[in-house]
Parts: structure tokens; C-alpha cells; sequence
């Protein structure tokens, strides 16, 4: 007869055994860490190397070719030798001469390779290493904030949260807005109705949601909201933020120039969600973005400071800098609109 192993396991086994599951992997995750720490220590030795001997011994740049194909016979079945692995060996050095800054260290060479590309100056290279690292960036994603100028847009949105909100709650709600955000999958709807670019947002969910920041959740779109007197508010995004203070996140989306309407609406539906879906217990006030094509600073500052409902008001693009002069004004567009028309040319 055959032996139910389960029924023999003695009490407290299931137990041990996640137990000792879990510290293997983090043993693993730590020796795979160690050894990128390792590696970027020798290619930054390198690089050290290299460059001390270009500027203090006069030696050229064909030197560096001569050591990639040294360094490839010496060792034929490892990677990263290559002339070019060894000039970014030299850059990493001559970024940061002193030594390796932790956060680029728990960084993988990719990354950093990223970084050097990307990027010229020191400061920008920590602040962006820093995030990476704390935050778990991809390489993808790295280059992806890279491009699109996190560092400059964090922060960046007009609002009244330090009026709205207590102090420490108002910073942390202030590094959740940007001003712009950049959908780049944007550049490919057909149409720029509101409903139109709400789908083309959708359809490219995970995109939308990097740009929106970590931890960043979709509760609902065009999420319906009943109120106790029978009406029910239609919010376009209603989005969750799981750290480090939990809260709900309405957003609306306009087509066109800001207008102060536009923030009592929105107003309205943060106090709504504030009231019947927030539990003060574990969830942080509840914000407001508004994203529209067009804003002024004085006519939104007078807004913001007309409501007592934290909220903020930020531009919303498909293309960078550089190619955005192809799409129609925000007053093309609401010509159109006026017209009647569904679609704009490209």
C-alpha cells in the first residue's frame, strides 16, 4: 500500500521548509549581487587603468585594441572584452573617479552602459542610478525615464497640495504628479477625441502606466461612481497607488486649453472618491490630475487656489519635443472638435 507522504510530515515541517525556500533565494539574490558588485568593481579598475595610463603615459587609443584582443585570447569563453566593452570601461572611470557609488554598484552593467550613453553630467548619472537601483527599474525602463526626462517632469505640475494637504503628505503627493507626461503611444491614435485617446491609453495599459510612475494600478476606466442621492459621477481613470501612501488617484483628461471648469468638475469627483471609496484608516487624501493639451500658468494658479481639494494640473503629449511640432495646436484641435469632425490629420 502506498504511503501518504503528507500524512507523515511531523508538525511544524511545511513550516521549515518555506522557511529554508526562502533563504536559498536569498542567499542567491545576494551572491548574484555580490558578483555584479565584483564585476563593475574590476571594469571601473579597468577603465581606471586605462585612461591613467592614456593621460600620465601618453598612450594611444590603439592600445585599447591591442589589450581587447589580449584579453579575448587570454580568457576565449568569457564576454565583455570586446574594444568597445573597454572604452565603456574607460567612460565609467572617468564618470566617477573616486570609486564605484553604491547605487551604480547594485546596478548591472547594462545600466550603466545606459547611463554613460545617455546622460553627461554626474549629478544627472546619480539621480538616476539612485532611482534605478531603489526602484527596480529595468533597462528598458531606465531608458525609458531617461528619455523622457523624468527627473526635470517629476514634480513639475502645478497644484495646491501644500495648501490641500499636511506638510510631509503634500511632498509625497507632489512627487506623484509630472508636468508633462509623455504617452508616446499617443502618436498612433487615429483620433483625438477624449474617448479616442482614453482607448489608445488602454490599449497600451502597461505603457500608460509607467508614464502615471511605480506602484501604479488601474481601478477603472470611465469607472462609475453612485452617489447616496442617485446621481453617479463617470470618472474618465480612477488609478490606485500601493506605496508609499496608498491612495486613490482620479484623473481627468481634456482635449483643448485648461479652463477653471474643468478643475470644479474634477474637484467634484476627488471629494467623491475621498468620501465613499477612501478608508481613512489606511488610505492617503485622495488626489486629482488633470491632463489637458494646453495650460496657462496664471489662469491655473487662480483655479488651484479657488479649491480646497488637492489637486494638479499638468500638459499630456504624444511625442517629444522634437516631433510634436507635427500634431495640430491644442486651438486646431478644438476648432475640430467644434466642426464636428472625428478625425485630424497627422
Amino acid at each position: 500500500m502506498a504511503t501518504d507522504d503528507a500524512a507523515l510530515e511531523p508538525a511544524g515541517y511545511a513550516d521549515l521548509l518555506a522557511d529554508l525556500k526562502a533563504r536559498v533565494r536569498a542567499t542567491q539574490l545576494r551572491a548574484v549581487r555580490a558578483a555584479n558588485t565584483e564585476l563593475l568593481g574590476l571594469y571601473w579598475s579597468i577603465g581606471r587603468d586605462i585612461l591613467e595610463r592614456q593621460q600620465e603615459a601618453g598612450w594611444g587609443a590603439k592600445i585599447v585594441t591591442r589589450l581587447a584582443a589580449d584579453l579575448k585570447r587570454e580568457f576565449p569563453d568569457q564576454s565583455g572584452w570586446s574594444r568597445s566593452n573597454l572604452m565603456y570601461m574607460r567612460a565609467f572611470a572617468e564618470s566617477w573617479p573616486e570609486n564605484v557609488p553604491q547605487a551604480v554598484g547594485r546596478l548591472p552593467w547594462g545600466h550603466v552602459r545606459v547611463l554613460l550613453d545617455r546622460l553627461d553630467a554626474r549629478d544627472q548619472r546619480d539621480w538616476y542610478a539612485e532611482r534605478a537601483a531603489v526602484d527596480g527599474w529595468s533597462r528598458g525602463v531606465l531608458e525609458h525615464h531617461v528619455k523622457m526626462d523624468l527627473r526635470a517632469s517629476l514634480g513639475a505640475a502645478p497644484s495646491n497640495f501644500s495648501a490641500a494637504l499636511a506638510g510631509p503628505d503634500s511632498d509625497l503627493a507632489q512627487q506623484l504628479v509630472k508636468d508633462p507626461y509623455v504617452f508616446e503611444h499617443l502618436a498612433y491614435a487615429a483620433s483625438k477625441r477624449e474617448r479616442d485617446v482614453e482607448q489608445a491609453l488602454m490599449d497600451r495599459l502597461q505603457d500608460t502606466l509607467l508614464e502615471f510612475g511605480r506602484g501604479m494600478a488601474l481601478v477603472g476606466r470611465q469607472f462609475r461612481l453612485p452617489l447616496g442621492d442617485g446621481t453617479e459621477y463617470v470618472l474618465d481613470l480612477l488609478l490606485f497607488h500601493v506605496e508609499p501612501a496608498p491612495r486613490y488617484i482620479v484623473v481627468e483628461l481634456k482635449v483643448g486649453q485648461f479652463e477653471p471648469s474643468h478643475l470644479g468638475q474634477l474637484s467634484a469627483y476627488v471629494a467623491a472618491v475621498d468620501g465613499e471609496l477612501r478608508r481613512p484608516e489606511i488610505h492617503a487624501p485622495t488626489i486629482g490630475i488633470l491632463l489637458c493639451t494646453g495650460k496657462s500658468g496664471p489662469s491655473v494658479q487662480y483655479a488651484l487656489a479657488s479649491t480646497s481639494v488637492p489637486v494638479a494640473v499638468a500638459d499630456y503629449r504624444g511625442l517629444p519635443d522634437d516631433a510634436r511640432a507635427a500634431l495640430p495646436s491644442a486651438a486646431e484641435l478644438e476648432a475640430v472638435l467644434e466642426r464636428g469632425l472625428d478625425d485630424v490629420d497627422e
